[in-house]
């Protein structure tokens, strides 16, 4: 039998992430979340596993957003070999001034100093010693540079997770730094195996576990969940120790819209919803967690608790499998601005759509775009792509190579939704496309499933925020989100 909410007991720990933009403020950590009032002085049981400090990783890799190449970039795509060096160079300094920041004691700041510049000596030789390796015509740089990926990106956590630990022994906290990046480890294992294997002496009642959000798997975690492994590791570690809650520490809210669009007094905190609003959060790029890792903790009846680190007191948004709202809704809108519409017509594709799609998801997953939305009729196919425009160019070429005698349009646009447990109320996308018609907004596409907890909208890119703020006072604010607030407590 699966454990309820009111079947786990206090002995159960809990396990909290702690996110990027956090981290950068370690005094509001430790104020808001590790010594936050209402715990009383109670530390003991609870796991915090934190991401690397606010854009280290995208210096490591590659900026999340606009492309702009970290280090692992420079190493696997340039000709010039200091392009890298440079890059890893700047990096350190970077890290080095983040040290100097958090640490005010010498001896401390030393320590901090000499354990990241360690692993980047360390990288720094690995990369070159590669580099050389791969010049040889047997070897191909290529084969290595998703081990090179992972192995980078170790370098963040650890840096944060150091200093956490240490910052909080010296406030008289019995704080331990948990490694499951594998960096000096000779065993190769899966994640669930690393992870009972880092926290086989770990005493969690008495010591206070601060993890490295990237773990060192034998199948490698980015390949499947690239910037989202933090995550994956998060939800492991709660299926893995039994916890009896998950819970993510953001900058933000989960609120029901996007506050610098519908204005702060209307964007209020969810309070409850289900892991399926939570994949649909995911699908946008809005996830409160990775659809992989969210899978772990509802098939084993675990919450999820999103909070905000500066609204310590304040319940957050509590996530579970089973809740539907008291009464059918709409719970939050969001979206994503800058989606490329993909667009494959041919006359030939009547009665051969499965072919036409198997090569069109071959073509996109080649390329790693993320579709958030597709229609599909007759003889076109449209696919809805988050992807940057050098990515959509390569598929569109290779479309055209595919399917010659097809017609192929691209055009940006912007998709909108609306979310909830429970939307099945007469007349809702009726109500939904009203509101955007009033405000002069054409929709270009719709979609409604029948599981009924998402409509989705596409529309001309320059009308997104005019789009959500329409939704938002037609479907949102009409109703009181108080009850739902109380419930998340």
């Amino acid at each position: 039998m699966k454990p309820t909410l009111s079947s786990r007991n206090d002995s159960q720990p809990t396990v909290e992430k702690i996110g990027g933009t956090s981290m950068t403020n370690f005094e509001a950590v430790y104020t808001n979340i590790i010594s936050t009032p209402s715990l009383q002085g109670h530390t003991g049981g609870r796991i915090f596993v934190v991401s690397a400090y606010g854009g280290i990783t995208d210096k490591l890799l590659e900026h999340k957003k606009t492309g702009q190449p970290g280090v692992f970039a420079f190493f696997a795509g340039s000709t010039s070999e200091n392009s890298w060096r440079d890059a890893l160079v700047s990096l350190k300094t970077d890290m080095l001034a983040i040290n100097a920041e958090l640490f005010s004691c010498a001896e401390s700041l030393g320590r901090a100093n000499t354990f990241i510049c360690t692993r980047i000596v360390e990288a720094e030789n690995c990369l070159s010693n590669l580099q050389l390796i791969c010049q040889h015509g047997h070897f191909d740089l290529q084969n290595h540079l998703a081990t090179v990926r992972e192995m980078l990106a170790s370098i963040g956590e650890a840096h944060s997770a150091w200093n956490m630990a240490e910052l909080l022994r010296l406030r008289d906290v019995n704080a331990r730094f948990v490694d499951l990046t594998g960096w000096d480890d000779e065993k190769h294992l899966d994640l669930d195996e690393r992870i009972r294997y880092c926290f086989a002496d770990v005493d969690i009642a008495n010591e206070v576990p601060i993890v490295t959000g990237y773990a060192h798997s034998i199948h490698g975690l980015m390949n499947t969940f690239d910037r989202g492994y933090s995550e994956m590791t998060f939800s492991r570690i709660a299926v893995q120790l039994e916890v009896k809650e998950a819970i993510i520490h953001k900058e933000f809210h989960l609120s029901s819209a996007d506050p610098k669009i519908v204005g702060a007094a209307n964007a209020v905190p969810i309070g409850r919803t289900n892991y399926d609003v939570a994949d649909q959060l995911a699908n946008l790029g809005m996830e409160a967690i990775h659809p992989r890792a969210a899978k772990g903790l509802r098939q084993k009846s675990i919450p999820l608790r999103v909070k905000n680190t500066f609204d310590p007191e304040h319940g957050g948004t509590l996530i579970t499998g089973e809740y539907i709202s008291s009464h059918p809704r709409v719970e939050i809108i969001g979206g994503c601005n800058g989606v490329y519409a993909v667009e494959v017509f041919d006359q030939d594709m009547v009665g051969n759509l499965s072919e036409y799609e198997c090569t069109i998801i071959g073509v996109i997953k080649r390329y790693r775009a993320q579709t958030v939305a597709k229609d599909i009729n007759a003889n076109t196919i449209t696919h809805y792509l988050k992807t940057n425009l050098k990515t959509v160019k390569r598929i569109n070429r290779i479309l055209r190579e595919e399917f010659p005698d097809a017609e192929i349009n691209m055009k940006k646009v912007s998709v909108v939704s609306a979310m909830g447990s429970d939307m099945q109320v007469p007349g809702i996308l009726a109500d939904a496309v009203t509101a955007l018609a009033k405000k002069g907004i054409s929709v270009l596409a719709m979609h409604q499933s029948m599981r009924q907890v998402d409509m989705q909208f596409i529309i001309e890119e320059g009308d997104y925020d005019e789009a959500i703020l329409a939704l938002h006072q037609k479907l949102i604010e009409v109703h009181d989100h108080g009850s739902a607030i109380c419930l998340a407590v």
